[in-house]
């Protein structure tokens, strides 16, 4: 008799899945019908998992925060001093495009068309994502001040929802700023979260 699969694996198939789409398609044109003809599911295995595409890109954009908490508890781990910080952490955002991607592009798509439960499981991801950052802070800038710290911290997370159009702007948007004279130096996203935290963190 073969090995029963667990869900665990079936849900990170689905998610590869839909991560591989969704680097060649819109998140509007992701269907699950792509994304079970990826996959060993059927579109009804699918819904055994998740009611609709905006939960499986939730669950993706949960999965990358929680790989981020990785890199956040590891760079608090090693206490980073004030000027290291801002290299550290535009290390740790390089490595996590699709993370800024759908934080930039499709947060309330995504948020509106889940269940509660999943988007409660989300915001504990990221949640502890806050936590991680926060203490991040407390132990490079031990001398700020409750209120100090909190507005960073709130600067920074603010930043993160602009760093991915800005390291990729589309054929389009190009075409249409230089139509008009507005001046787009894309860096890349580890050069725009260096330059932006160095500021934000001094």
């Amino acid at each position: 008799m073969p090995k029963r699969e667990t869900p665990g694996v079936r849900e990170e198939e689905i998610l590869n899945a839909c991560e591989k789409l969704y680097g060649k398609m819109h998140f509007r044109d992701v269907t699950i019908k792509q994304i079970s003809a990826e996959t060993s599911c059927s579109r009804p295995s699918i819904y055994n998992y998740f009611q609709t595409k905006e939960e499986i890109f939730l669950r993706l954009f949960e999965r990358e925060y929680l790989l981020w908490c990785d890199d956040l508890e590891r760079i608090g781990a090693d206490g980073a001093t004030a000027g290291e910080l801002p290299e550290q952490l535009a290390r740790s955002l390089e490595k996590r495009k699709l993370m800024l991607k759908l934080l930039a592009v499709n947060l309330y798509d995504m948020e509106e068309n889940s269940r509660i439960e999943r988007l409660v499981s989300f915001k504990r991801a990221y949640g502890r994502s806050v936590e991680l950052f926060d203490g991040i802070l407390r132990k490079a800038f031990p001398n700020q001040t409750e209120p100090e710290r909190r507005q960073m911290l709130v600067a920074a997370l603010q930043f993160l929802h602009g760093i991915y159009p800005y390291a990729h702007a589309t054929p389009k948007q190009i075409e249409a700023m230089d139509a008009v004279g507005v001046r787009h130096d894309n860096g890349s996203i580890y050069e725009l979260s260096l330059i932006g935290l160095k500021k934000l963190l001094q």
